[in-house]
């Protein structure tokens, strides 16, 4: 079922926190009044151009029918094919999707790649499903969705649940739908069937580059070179764990690491490298020798001068904000400050640098992938990496000057960047006015 329009519906999450589409708006909103864009262009810009909500049956190992719910949700392609990823979860939600199919969309602008935002998800608990009940979830999805998606249409990649092992079904689904090979449909795949070197550890490396940045141009209070940082990290999946081991083996001290069931602490520093090896023998980040157990909360308040929020949204709200010992934020998560959260920053002093920012190394060498595979070409992880560090490095000193120029702090610049790159193409399609 496709549906062109749909009227937004709750506000507040059943915490009492703002929803992501809250969140996102208010974000655009800011930044979209100072650039004094009218309400016509406004409301062009924020409507997604189309709502795919899909109902399908899959077989499940004891012979059972179950329906599952999936969206994609296409928010704009105005500067390219949409892009976004496909997450696995139960908390699924379309206004989720929504925040963040429009979030892809300034986050592609922000590094200046041509694409547009999307996003997608399954509603379901991939720990309670077996490798073939994944499989077939995922082969039916993307056959309902097969028409909806291609290399010029709309590319998704890995999210939340989902990894390279979901894009090579996608794209062998995709690929036998449409009788043909077409390995750009997907970026995140297996390097085996055309994905990128460098993909995995993109998004922590792509917001390692920008702390560099930050560092090297004199943003980050109290450090002038990295091995002066001190750094708490919250969430040690993919991408915090990627983040680490960068800072890590640059010379910054790594003094708490964190993952859903709580973290580590040692002011004198942990090595990322063994935490990994820890986690893997132990099935748990807890118990590593020589570090004191605490709470995702006390991480977040933890004395270090630089807090890398990598988990989940939300997670710096009001009453945390007031306490955070850091000056420096960097979002890798998507939207783990809130709005009320993210102006007790800014009134305290605390420098942040934003999620469409600081976790764009992702899809930047998504498309990377996307373009290897179109030239049928594969590059080295050397060519790799340094294109990802010219990306991320070209696209912080862009936001840092919108910054200075219309005086506004790095999340509002990020989005008038963005925001006028989309604005201007938009125009010169003589979509509007």
């Amino acid at each position: 079922m496709i549906k062109k329009k749909m009227k937004k519906k709750a506000t507040i999450s059943k915490e009492g926190l703002p929803s992501a589409d809250v969140s996102a708006e208010s974000q655009f909103d800011r930044a979209a009044n100072i650039l004094k864009v009218d309400d016509d262009l406004k409301n062009l810009m924020k409507v997604p151009k189309r709502i795919i909500q899909l109902e399908f049956p899959v077989r499940m190992d004891d012979g059972k029918l179950t329906m599952f719910k999936g969206y994609r949700v296409q928010h704009s392609n105005i500067r390219g094919p949409y892009k976004g990823g496909l997450r696995y979860h139960p908390d699924v939600s379309m206004n989720d999707v929504k925040a963040l199919a429009f979030w892809m969309t300034w986050k592609c602008a922000v590094v200046n790649i041509p694409f547009g935002g999307a996003k997608g998800g399954v509603v379901c608990d991939p720990k309670k499903l077996s490798s073939g009940e994944l499989q077939r979830i995922t082969r039916r999805f993307t056959k309902e969705l097969s028409e909806n998606i291609g290399p010029d249409i709309d590319i998704p990649a890995p999210d939340v649940n989902t990894n390279a092992q979901v894009m090579a079904w996608v794209l062998d689904t995709y690929s036998v739908h449409h009788n043909r090979s077409a390995y750009a449909v997907v970026t995140g795949k297996p390097v085996e069937l055309g994905g990128s070197v460098g993909r995995a550890s993109a998004t922590g490396r792509g917001g390692f580059f920008v702390l560099q940045e930050a560092i090297a141009t004199g943003h980050v209070k109290g450090v002038s070179d990295i091995k002066e940082a001190t750094i708490a990290v919250q969430g040690f999946g993919n991408v915090g764990s990627y983040f680490a081991l960068n800072a890590y083996d640059a010379g910054a001290k790594i003094v708490a690491i964190s993952q859903v069931e709580g973290g580590i602490y040692n002011p004198a520093g942990l090595n990322p490298h063994e935490v990994l090896d820890h986690i893997k023998k132990k099935g748990t980040i807890l118990g590593f020798k020589g570090a004191t157990s605490i709470t995702n909360e006390q991480l977040l308040l933890c004395k270090c001068n630089i807090l890398v929020p990598a988990a989940m949204e939300n997670q710096i709200r009001g009453r945390i904000a007031r306490k955070i010992k850091a000056k420096t934020v960097l979002e890798l998560a998507n939207g783990p400050t809130t709005p009320k959260a993210h102006q007790i920053l800014l009134s305290r002093g605390i420098f942040l640098i934003p999620d469409i920012l600081a976790n764009a190394g992702g899809v930047t060498v998504s498309y990377f992938e996307w373009v290897q595979n179109l030239n049928h070409d594969i590059w080295t992880e050397e060519e790799v990496d340094t294109k990802l560090h010219r990306r991320m490095k070209d696209a912080y000193n862009d936001v840092a000057k919108a910054a200075r120029d219309y005086k506004v702090d790095m999340r509002t610049a990020a989005y008038i960047v963005a925001i006028a790159r989309v604005a201007e193409a938009i125009k010169l399609r003589g979509i509007y006015p």
